[in-house]
């Protein structure tokens, strides 16, 4: 039995790691591969019972585990920094979370019949999305910048919030239900116990951490222990108080000023992991498939309530008074994932009621699977296609984050953001940190390769890493992290080798990325000539002025780090092909003394030589004015002489016109006259012969009258 005990222990363990490293490998949330995984081994194949095999010590184990994920969950929740990310965020965890509780706890109650306690304890579980989920869907989706801001911080705000709600709830719950004790009394002294004791604790745990009570390798384990402690001494005094106590706690450390919690932080993340690994197994393997089944269409009704009513009206109701489009409150609708605090707090809550003789709070745990399957694997599948058909996915991705914040990687980032590219600095030195900051660039304190990084560390955007810190141990550590997140293509690191014995201790995979800016450039080098007076420049290289031109300005010492293509594209240099650059683009480059001191020379002589030439052509200049004064007086003497002639053509034209048109005159008139003569002729003519024809006319008539007088006798004179 022991031995049986044991394997499923490591066997849990394994599993749990490879469930890991499949959702990092697949970029999925890592709870798919978990949840697929338990479910496996309990419904199905029925290797691993929970129940059977820890007994009466699984209650303790989930009860610890659970404490531990409300405790470091707790530690995120900075009130500063909820302010610092927009009113978008600080309403959605508030108001937001309000209008989610009210809209799925009464579908709970009248879609599936739960008492309005189960119902309202349910509406308050599910409340939280989480950045376990969140981070790897964004990953994939890659939305604009400001939409993965808000969603993971949403993510990250929320899951201490949703437990203290839950927790709230639960404790009401757990004190009602119990006949012998009397509801007031016992909910004031949880509330007065998980308050006052978990500001206490945290007050006292602060107050140690900051005046180094503990040795630096004692603190982290010191401070799970008394978190341990407090949360079994509340439970002692006031049953069921001690996950508000340990969650105060938190939020009272998260807040307290000069503590510096982020080795702890990195810690519990460790462990964390660990704890939510096995224990999503467990909680799955527990699952009554049979029991997800029986919900039948009120649970997938809840579901719908959850996705397409409760999501849309809190973002729509929260986004009042934002600059948030339409189009991206309709994408921070759709995603909305629910995590594994969820389930293990479900789980845990679900044990304890039942344990009291409550009423369907076994009905709880599948339904907060449904709503959580229902989520992931739904808007996993469907959020890319919805942000690119709403046009909000990120370009792109062309921000650079720089592992080392020294004055060099400054310099270069401020550039950069002036050119509108995301830069992100990432340091664990605060100084350098504290420097940045005051320059107004986006910083990262701590390992960018973390697990805290990965969850709160806003890679949106970001499409290369430049590893250029002097801590040769952790470079690597960077490199290899973010060539399997990003590519090997995308990660670039400065040589910090000291010696051939030292190099060859490193692999040859790493060796080929330590080529940024140039094979033989170290982080020492580029130190030391900023030491020296070095300094970084934006050069235009155009047709006029190309890159060989850069060369013999600044010399063989100028050292081209990074240029801007007119697209907008950043592209890095390094030793792995020639340095080719095309007109056109803006050429960072770093300067060191002698590269600034020969470009004042080459600037004086290209001054004088712009004299001498000025000079030569105002000479040119001068000597063409005068010859072209000369042609142009030559030019307006033949001007004149050529109007003079044209003038006595035009003249003799004239005269000729004149003769022409007084021989015309004179030949009409004479032609006039010899009309006229002719006419008269003409008219005598008629005339004589109208008198001729009068004449004929007159004896003719005589002619006439003399025929027709009567003929009388000759002989009639009688008597």
């Amino acid at each position: 039995m022991v031995e049986h005990i044991t394997g499923m222990l490591a066997l849990i363990g394994v599993l749990s790691l490879l469930c890991q490293w499949v959702g990092w490998k697949l970029r999925l949330p890592a709870i798919l591969p978990l949840l697929l995984c338990g479910l496996l081994l309990g419904p199905g194949l029925g290797i691993l019972d929970p129940d059977e095999i820890f007994g009466d010590l699984l209650f303790p184990i989930i009860s610890l585990g659970v404490a531990v994920i409300l405790f470091e969950g707790a530690l995120t929740l900075n009130f500063k920094e909820i302010k610092e990310h927009g009113r978008m965020v600080t309403h959605l965890v508030t108001i937001g979370a309000f209008i989610t509780w009210a809209c799925i706890a009464p579908a709970a109650h009248f879609l599936l019949g739960f008492d309005w306690a189960i119902a309202m304890l349910f509406g308050a579980l599910v409340v939280v999305t989480g950045p376990t989920v969140i981070v790897p869907m964004l990953r994939t989706v890659q939305p604009k910048s400001n939409l993965a801001s808000i969603l993971r911080w949403e993510g990250i705000v929320i899951d201490p919030i949703g437990a203290l709600l839950a927790v709230l709830v639960f404790e009401y719950i757990a004190v009602t239900a119990d006949p012998t004790t009397h509801v007031l009394t016992a909910l004031g002294l949880t509330l007065v116990l998980g308050f006052g004791l978990g500001a206490a604790g945290g007050y006292l745990t602060g107050l140690a951490i900051r005046k180094n009570l503990f040795p630096h390798y004692l603190r982290n384990t010191a401070v799970l222990t008394i978190m341990l402690g407090i949360f079994v001494g509340s439970n002692i005094l006031q049953e069921e108080s001690g996950l508000l106590t340990v969650t105060v706690m938190g939020i009272w450390l998260a807040n307290m000023r000069g503590v510096d919690i982020a080795d702890i932080l990195e810690f519990k993340e460790t462990l964390t992991v660990l704890l939510i690994s096995a224990l999503f197994i467990l909680l799955a393997a527990r699952l009554d498939s049979g029991a997800m089944l029986d919900l039948g269409f009120g649970g997938v009704g809840v579901l719908l309530v959850a996705m397409f009513v409760a999501r849309p009206l809190s973002i729509w109701i929260s986004g009042l008074g934002t600059n948030l489009s339409s189009k991206d409150k309709w994408f921070l609708s759709w995603v909305a994932p629910r995590g594994i605090v969820a389930a293990a707090i479900s789980s845990l809550f679900a044990i304890k009621l039942e344990s009291v003789g409550l009423e369907g709070a076994s009905s709880i745990v599948p339904l907060v699977f449904l709503i959580i399957i229902g989520t992931v694997v739904i808007q996993s599948l469907t959020a890319g296609r919805w942000a690119k058909f709403l046009g909000v996915k990120e370009g792109s991705n062309q921000g650079v984050l720089i592992f080392g914040a020294s004055k060099f990687s400054r310099d270069l980032a401020s550039i950069l953001i002036s050119k509108n590219i995301k830069v992100i600095l990432a340091d664990n030195n605060w100084d350098s940190i504290r420097q940045a900051r005051m320059e107004n660039i986006p910083v990262y304190f701590g390992n960018p390769a973390s697990e805290h990084a990965s969850n709160f560390m806003d890679l949106s955007g970001i499409g290369r890493v430049l590893v250029m810190s002097p801590y040769r141990q952790l470079n690597p550590l960077v490199t290899f992290h973010f060539q399997d997140l990003m590519g090997t293509e995308k990660v670039y690191g400065l040589n910090n080798a000291d010696s051939a014995s030292a190099r060859h201790q490193l692999s040859e995979s790493y060796l080929k990325r330590l080529c940024l800016f140039g094979e033989n450039i170290s982080y020492a080098k580029i130190a030391t000539l900023m030491a020296k007076g070095a300094v970084l420049k934006i050069t235009n290289i155009t047709e006029n002025f190309t890159y060989d031109h850069f060369k013999k300005r600044y010399g063989d010492t100028a050292m081209p780090l990074v240029y801007l293509t007119k697209e907008g594209k950043v592209k890095v240099i390094s030793g792995v092909e020639a340095i080719v650059l095309p007109v056109g683009i803006e050429l960072i480059s770093l300067l060191p003394q002698e590269a600034q001191d020969q470009a004042v020379i080459q600037r004086a002589l290209d001054d004088e030589a712009d004299r001498q030439a000025k000079i030569v052509a105002e000479a040119e200049a001068k000597a063409a004015a005068e010859a072209r004064a000369v042609r142009e007086a030559e030019e307006a003497e033949q001007r004149i002489i050529e109007k003079a002639r044209r003038k006595e053509e035009e003249l003799a034209q004239f005269e000729q016109q004149e003769k022409a048109r007084l021989l015309a005159d004179e030949e009409a008139a004479l032609v006039k006259q010899e009309t006229a003569l002719l006419a008269k002729e003409l008219a005598a003519q008629e005339k004589a012969k109208q008198a001729a024809s009068a004449t004929t006319e007159s004896s003719d008539a005589e002619t006439s009258a003399d025929e027709e007088k009567p003929q009388q006798p000759s002989d009639t004179k009688t008597v």
